[in-house]
């Protein structure tokens, strides 16, 4: 790491907390500068650690060896290494390769790092509590504050730091076996009460010529040790009695659950208790010279493995920050900079892993080898593709059980709605492009949506299409309420099929409510015209963008059948105009998502107050366009699975939702979330939306689109193979490449009837070679066969 020369930042540490992190950082920070003075304050005995083993990725120990070769040199010699994951269920045992672990004692880890503090001369107050951070920042340059989980720093500033605190709704415990666990393990429990889950892992080796049941060290037993997390549903938890257990009779309850696994073995705890995983974020990170690093900062979900692996990297980080930059405020805002997307990443991962877990009961319906792809794959982190090069004839096993003919991705699989059967599984998801005029569709339109027809795609979905001059968004959006409008549609309809044989065209119906009569995106998204305006009609008086959006009239008997009928006719031009698939758009807060979401319906009929009754409107207009679309034609419903708001439509009403539209004769549910009111905090990030539709199809067993940012074909296929989803919409990947489809096929050499290539194109069906670089190379240097002469080619 650089340095800044003759300075040394920070001259005065305090570390406040003895874990991994805080050691860590005490060790980096003396070595890099010895006249540094460092201090660690640890409450606890230096040989006492909650848990039992950590587990470190390649990329964290590449990291420690290069900031500190002692240090990583002595953890190489502890480490247990290991590459498979058994997913085991119903005694099956299934087995996937090739991912790379190493693990050591938490216990082991500490000593070292003790070791190296006391070798470098880091000053160590073991059983000792700290002074308070803003007592040790009076005479320190910096303060550390690595004192974990419950952090008292954090708790005494939390006007600064701003700490948000989530539980979630698994109980679990942390345990030991006396022996060393080939693979990492995951078990499943299926109980009168409910499922348990057993999360195990290796973390000391067998001891050799050590006494049979003897001692191996600190390390662990002779026989090597594991550790064993139990985990389990809150109610299941306390309908089987573990919550009246101690700490033996819960290490007796769980090896009598998972005997197999243990190999009648008991377990041992460590001040082991049950617990609620709880997610730890702040707003800030420092306050003044004040730093949270490791658990204090933020949590990540054991089931990623990665509370010890943030904590080391968080200490990397603000050791070279502190190199980097002139002064203690700079290199902590630099520090925070750094570590903050990282730990995002990391923390939408383990949500997602959690989340998992925590429903791990609605994917007990999967074939077996679908489960435990579901599993390995299940925070998004690890994909089809990814499986697929660390163990290719697992993912195949996979393949083969769901029934994917020989050599074709999942994402190129027919899948049939009701009367049509699509070529493939991939949709091109409806954006609007504000380009029709007085609501006709022209030239752009069949351009935009014919050339992703020839692109591949098993679906291509229009905008919405407005069922009346005043449920238009913006002046630019297209309708299906005059005859210019369905004859534009079939002109667009007609050169899709005919160009694309096979492609399937869908139309979405909407209304807009109160985000009606605004300016095109451009302009100004959500802005209001500055002038034409028409009136607005929705489920309340309430404004999109109080202030700013214009107030609509809440909508009476009388206009709520007006508005019905107006559905009823665009969906008979719509069949006229050769669409092979209608969705209701019931999401976004336009009209009828409106009527769903309680922050947008404070009607007091019967038309709003609880579920059924938001309910009420949206299925009498879904009701009365089925019983006039063609019968052999599917019909699907997008809705806002969440609003991204407190008081708004949460996952469970999502669900039941979805239920009502299902058993009215939705053929699938688009699970979109979100824009239904101005004051949204969406959780976004890499297929956010995905866990929606995957709960709403496990759950129900109703086919479901998912969308919200997916963007590759790995993703794609990440989620249809392990059957969170039965079709991937996608926008702007579409937008960014109109073949998009095609294109990964071409990438994944896939050449049968889910992708087929438009004649005028099939010579463009291999990618062009980049240029020079991809020209075969000569020899150009001779190299002699002599004893230690260099072989080969250079490169």
């Amino acid at each position: 790491m650089p340095g800044l020369p003759g300075r040394t930042v920070a001259a005065r540490v305090a570390v406040v907390g003895g874990g991994p992190g805080g050691l860590y950082a005490a060790a980096l920070l003396k070595r890099l500068r010895p006249e540094r003075e460092v201090s660690v304050w640890e409450r606890g005995e230096p040989r006492t650690t909650f848990g039992f083993g950590v587990v470190f990725s390649d990329e964290t120990l590449g990291g420690i060896e290069h900031a500190d070769p002692e240090v990583y040199r002595e953890l190489s010699a502890e480490f247990v290494r290991w590459d498979t994951i058994d997913v085991v269920r119903g005694g099956r045992v299934l087995t996937s390769g090739g991912h790379g672990f190493a693990a050591l004692g938490r216990q082991r880890l500490l000593e070292i790092l003790h070791r190296r503090c006391r070798a470098l001369g880091v000053r160590l107050h073991p059983r000792t509590p700290a002074p308070p951070a803003a007592a040790l920042a009076r005479d320190h340059d910096l303060v550390i504050a690595a004192d974990g989980v419950h952090s008292t720093t954090r708790a005494a500033h939390a006007d600064v730091f701003a700490p948000h605190i989530t539980s979630h709704r698994c109980r679990y415990i942390w345990l030991a076996a006396d022996f060393a666990l080939d693979a990492f393990r995951f078990e499943i429990a299926e109980t009168e009460h409910g499922v348990l889950q057993l999360h195990g892992y290796p973390y000391a080796r067998p001891r050799t010529g050590a006494a049979p049941g003897g001692d191996g060290g600190d390390g662990g037993p002779a026989a090597g040790a594991s550790t064993i997390i139990v985990e389990a549903r809150e109610e299941v938890w306390r309908a089987a009695g573990l919550d009246r257990c101690d700490e033996a009779d819960s290490a007796r309850a769980c090896a009598g659950l998972f005997a197999d696994a243990l190999g009648g073995r008991p377990l041992r705890g460590n001040a082991s208790r049950w617990t609620a995983f709880r997610t730890v974020t702040n707003e800030r990170w420092s306050h003044g010279p004040i730093v949270l690093l490791g658990d204090a900062a933020h949590t990540a979900h054991f089931s990623i493995g990665s509370g010890t692996k943030l904590a080391i990297e968080d200490a990397l980080a603000l050791a070279a920050c502190l190199e980097e930059h002139p002064t203690v405020a700079r290199a902590l805002t630099a520090y925070e900079a750094e570590r903050r997307p990282v730990v995002a990443s990391t923390q939408r991962a383990a949500r997602a892993s959690l989340g998992w877990f925590e429903d791990l009961a609605h994917y007990l319906r999967q074939p077996p080898r679908q489960f435990a792809f579901n599993l390995l794959t299940r925070s998004r982190r690890v994909t089809h593709e990814n499986l697929r090069l660390r163990d290719a004839g697992f993912v195949a096993a996979v393949e083969r059980e769901v029934g994917l003919p020989p050599h074709t991705p999942p994402m190129f699989a027919p899948f049939t709605l009701r009367g049509l059967t699509l070529r493939n599984r991939v949709v091109v998801s409806p954006m609007d492009v504000y380009s029709a005029e007085a609501g006709t569709p022209g030239d752009f339109h069949v351009a935009h949506l014919g050339a992703r027809a020839l692109g591949g795609a098993g679906l291509v979905m229009t905008e919405m299409v407005c069922v009346s001059p005043t449920g238009r968004i913006t002046p630019g959006c297209p309708g299906l309420y005059a005859a210019e409008h369905e004859a534009a549609w079939r002109r667009i309809t007609g050169f899709a099929h005919a160009a694309s044989p096979g492609v399937a065209v869908g139309v979405q119906l909407g209304h807009s409510g109160r985000k009606g009569s605004t300016r095109l995106m451009w302009e100004g998204i959500d802005d209001p015209l500055p002038s034409g305006n028409w009136p607005l009609v929705a489920a309340s008086p309430l404004p999109y963008r109080p202030g700013v959006s214009q107030v609509p009239r809440e909508l009476d008997a009388a206009g709520l059948a007006e508005i019905r009928e107006q559905f009823v006719s665009a969906a008979l031009s719509a069949a006229r105009a050769g669409f092979d698939l209608l969705e209701l758009h019931c999401a976004h807060g336009y009209l009828l998502s409106g009527f769903l979401s309680p922050l947008t319906n404070r009607r007091t009929d019967g038309y709003g107050g609880d579920l059924a009754g938001r309910l009420r409107y949206p299925l009498e207009v879904f009701d009365a366009v089925r019983a006039v679309w063609p019968a052999d034609a599917p019909m699907t419903v997008r809705i806002s699975a969440t609003d991204w708001a407190a008081g708004g439509t949460t996952a469970d009403d999502a669900v039941a939702i979805a239920a009502a539209f299902a058993a009215h004769g939705a053929d699938a549910i688009d699970v979109s979330t979100g824009q239904v009111v101005a004051h949204e905090e969406p959780e976004a990030g890499r297929s956010y939306q995905t866990p929606f539709a995957d709960r709403i199809r496990n759950e129900l067993g109703v086919p479901v689109i998912a969308v919200g940012a997916i963007s590759s074909w790995d993703d794609v296929n990440s989620l249809l193979l392990a059957g969170r989803a039965d079709l991937c919409a996608l926008a702007r990947p579409h937008l960014y490449d109109p073949h998009w489809t095609l294109h990964a096929a071409a990438e994944q050499g896939y050449e049968g009837p889910g992708a087929p290539w438009p004649a005028p194109y099939r010579a463009g069906s291999r990618k062009p070679p980049a240029g020079r670089a991809d020209e075969p190379r000569p020899r150009l240097t001779l190299h002699t066969a002599g004893p230690g002469a260099p072989r080969g080619r250079p490169r």
